[in-house]
């Protein structure tokens, strides 16, 4: 029993390790990606592709986990996780095999992605239910904790991995996940053994429909939103978006109700009368969001930015972006198992609800950075911000686990694992709308002015105004000056007017950079405020979470040593109760 234990937990945290690694690992990989694809990111179409390239991942996972958890319920966790081991190495051989270019390219890492996140989808679902199911409950803080925080500390891990792997092959992003995968694949299969409980249950097709497609349809809106639309810096205004984010909310209020009415609901409702579940649950999604905004929003800012302006190469910067995020990585580490060792013995709640407050104070901080930041200042916050995580992550997930029966675990930890998936994809939506919102308003100015200072005219002045906001920003991020591509398609009569100086000057590696810190900065301290204010929200929420009573907990032990199938329907009745 004490070698299943230890082989369950390093199996799975191996799984979501790989699998979290690789929703972040695109992210600062994106310039090596485009050029490896040979897609000019500025193009019309361009900045679409981007965004499924990053967000298809995660709607897919965010979509398909309470499914597979209550499949897993059904026909064995273990089972299914395997599968999902075997799914995702193929989905990592495809992507490094992809075979075209442009926009076909394009399209091939999108589906290839899809078949991923249906892999990392089974891993995810399963994992947290896995652990509880082979931990005693007075092991199980740390063990969820070490999981939890693999889950955690695989999104920044993916940013340094990424930032190596892109200065040499773009390819071997996607490869390094193939020799992990078959490893964890074949040490499954021999090794992990089955001990959920199964239930005879029918699939839920109309809970599934409704959800599946309310989720789908309302985050395919979110994420269009946030797409340049006509003469729009964003997507708001298109008539589509506000359809499908309509049609999908309709839909997402109208799951529960579908849910009642079924037998055998896919979405176990009944669990969301457990105090602990319902508070850690959602606390759980908006420290996500939290995160991934977060993290996105600091690369941006390295490696559109900071970096470039200090004098390094784009062609190295992905690299030294990972390299200098790694404060957040290591501060996880060194936090997330301890406060799950912490938390077995002196409750979750109120270190939970400490470790959001601490990353909510880090986000606060920030706004005291300039752009031209010294760098010890971010290193001593990014500390800070990734201790909080580490500090919440763990506890909270060792809570929401042990507060609900062992039969539905599976259900359990899909729903946990949605949620915070969920609010991680949202994240996008929410933390690009303020960026670019704050952005319309300062970045025209500041562009035509940087054009007349340098000498460029009042053509290419007026026609840099015109760029708009998301072309900024992933052209700082993308290493691509649009006072180049601009130049470019001026009349030749135009450029010639130009001065030579003036043209140099504008051309300069660090001349784009420098002219989009100031109001790019300036948004971004909107961000940062909103942010904080998010992370206070789920440290509110988590506090109120319901504390485990003694005996209650003795309860739950004695419950658990019994193998009787019968004693687990009783805990399942009572719950409903």
């Amino acid at each position: 029993m004490v070698q299943e234990k230890w082989v369950a937990l390093s199996n799975t945290t191996m799984g979501v390790l790989m699998a979290t690694i690789n929703m972040s690992i695109l992210i600062i990989a994106l310039p090596a990606i485009f050029t490896g694809i040979k897609l000019n990111p500025l193009q019309p179409n361009s900045f679409v592709y981007l965004l499924w390239i990053l967000m298809g991942y995660m709607i897919v996972t965010a979509v398909l986990l309470v499914t597979i958890g209550r499949l897993s319920d059904m026909f064995g966790r273990v089972r299914l996780f395997n599968m999902g081991f075997a799914i995702f190495t193929v989905g990592s051989i495809l992507l490094y095999l992809t075979p075209g270019k442009g926009d076909t390219g394009a399209l091939e890492l999108i589906f290839f992605r899809i078949i991923q996140a249906v892999g990392g989808s089974f891993i995810f679902a399963n994992s947290y239910a896995i652990i509880t199911d082979n931990f005693k409950k007075e092991e199980r803080g740390f063990a969820l904790g070490i999981n939890a925080i693999a889950a955690t500390a695989g999104m920044s891990i993916g940013i340094v991995v990424g930032g190596v792997l892109a200065t040499i092959n773009w390819r071997y992003i996607f490869l390094v996940s193939v020799p992990v995968g078959i490893l964890g694949t074949v040490w499954s299969y021999l090794k992990l053994k089955e001990t959920s409980p199964k239930k005879k249950q029918r699939l839920d097709i109309p809970g599934n429909i409704t959800f599946a497609g309310g989720l789908i349809i309302f985050l395919v809106g979110v994420t269009y939103g946030i797409a340049p639309y006509k003469s729009s810096a964003m997507g708001w205004g298109n008539p589509w978006v506000q359809v499908a984010l309509i049609v999908g909310a309709i839909l997402l209020i109208a799951f529960p109700f579908v849910e009642r009415k079924v037998k055998q609901p896919m979405f176990n409702l009944s669990l969301f009368r457990i105090r602990g579940f319902t508070a850690g649950s959602f606390a759980g999604m908006i420290s996500s969001m939290g995160m991934m905004g977060f993290m996105f929003m600091i690369i941006i800012l390295f490696q559109g930015i900071w970096l470039p302006i200090h004098g390094y190469h784009y062609a190295s910067v992905p690299f030294w972006a990972g390299i200098y995020m790694l404060p957040m990585t290591v501060a996880m580490g060194i936090f997330g198992p301890i406060a799950g060792r912490y938390s077995d013995t002196h409750g979750q709640r109120w270190l939970a609800s400490s470790g959001l407050i601490v990353s909510g104070v880090a986000l606060l901080l920030l706004v005291l950075l300039p752009a031209d930041f010294i760098y010890i200042f971010m290193a001593i916050l990014l500390f800070m911000f990734g201790a909080g995580m580490g500090m919440f992550t763990a506890p909270n997930t060792s809570a929401v686990m042990s507060s609900v029966p062992a039969d539905v675990r599976g259900s359990a930890s899909g729903m946990l694992t949605t949620l915070r998936n969920v609010g991680t994809t949202a994240s996008m939506g929410i933390f690009f709308s303020i960026l670019i919102l704050g952005l319309t308003t300062t970045l025209p100015h500041t562009l035509s002015s940087a054009v007349y200072a340098a000498g460029g005219g009042s053509t290419l002045a007026v026609e840099m105004s015109k760029l708009p906001p998301t072309e900024a920003i992933f052209g700082a991020l993308l290493g691509i000056n649009p006072a180049k591509v601009i130049l470019g398609l001026l009349p030749t009569s135009v450029v010639s007017s130009i001065p030579a100086s003036a043209i140099a000057t504008m051309t300069a590696r660090t001349w784009f950079p420098t002219i989009f810190a100031p109001a790019f900065i300036k948004s971004l301290h909107i961000v940062f405020y909103a942010g904080a204010a998010i992370v206070f929200v789920g440290a509110l929420v988590s506090i109120f979470r319901e504390p485990l009573r003694k005996s209650k907990s003795e309860k739950a032990d004695k419950a658990e040593a019994k193998p009787e199938s019968s004693d687990i329907s009783d805990r399942a009745v009572k719950m409903k109760r």
